[in-house]
């Protein structure tokens, strides 16, 4: 159970302080092959589903595809932390966040860590399997990824942003932001929600 909160504090910390060490650190990161002249979709409004929770994680199953893995779900993965991470290739904020979610996955994977990617299109291109699965070779996505084109994940985790981080504890029965753990959006903003705090 100590080493459950240590962890979650430890990505904690890692999360907030990624943004900044973006800027300070050397790190390199790949930049999409894909031309992004198309006009952007305005996937950031409110999301239509219900919070997220185990229907978020069941949601898994109903993935168009999946690329560095045979299909997840939901009940394979109790007793595990997960990170659920919503992203797309195009998306500067991800890339900034892809080698602290690689590095994590592959640390902690021993100590029951499951980084699961959900690939969810901004653009029309980004829909292509083809071009998801160059480019999350390419970018040295290594993880699991449910390639969700139809954003069935997407509103089953009432998800609004590229990238955003759900972090679900093994121990949790549930996650949702006014009643779970933690979950992070990538616009440089976190947000811990405890049991009982609104």
């Amino acid at each position: 159970m100590k080493a459950n909160k240590f962890l979650i504090t430890a990505i904690l910390f890692i999360t907030i302080d990624a943004p900044i060490a973006c800027f300070v650190g050397d790190i390199k990161l790949p930049l999409s092959t894909i031309p992004t002249d198309e006009p952007i979709a305005f996937f950031h409004g409110l999301g239509a589903g219900p919070a997220a929770n185990q229907s978020g994680l069941a949601s898994l199953e109903r993935a168009d595809a999946w690329l560095n893995s045979p299909p997840l779900i939901a009940s394979a993965l109790r007793g595990k932390v997960i990170i659920v991470d919503f992203w797309t290739y195009t998306c500067i904020n991800w890339l900034r966040t892809q080698p602290y979610l690689r590095a994590w996955a592959k640390k902690y994977k021993d100590k029951g860590l499951v980084v699961i990617g959900v690939h969810t299109p901004e653009f029309r291109f980004e829909k292509n399997i083809d071009n998801v699965r160059r480019e999350a070779k390419a970018l040295h996505v290594d993880y699991p990824v449910a390639v969700d084109s139809e954003y069935v994940i997407w509103r089953a985790f009432n998800n609004n942003y590229w990238p955003a981080l759900y972090f679900i504890d093994a121990q949790a029965p549930a996650l949702s932001f006014r009643g779970g753990l933690v979950r992070t959006v990538g616009d440089g903003h976190s947000a811990l929600a405890r049991r009982g705090r609104r």
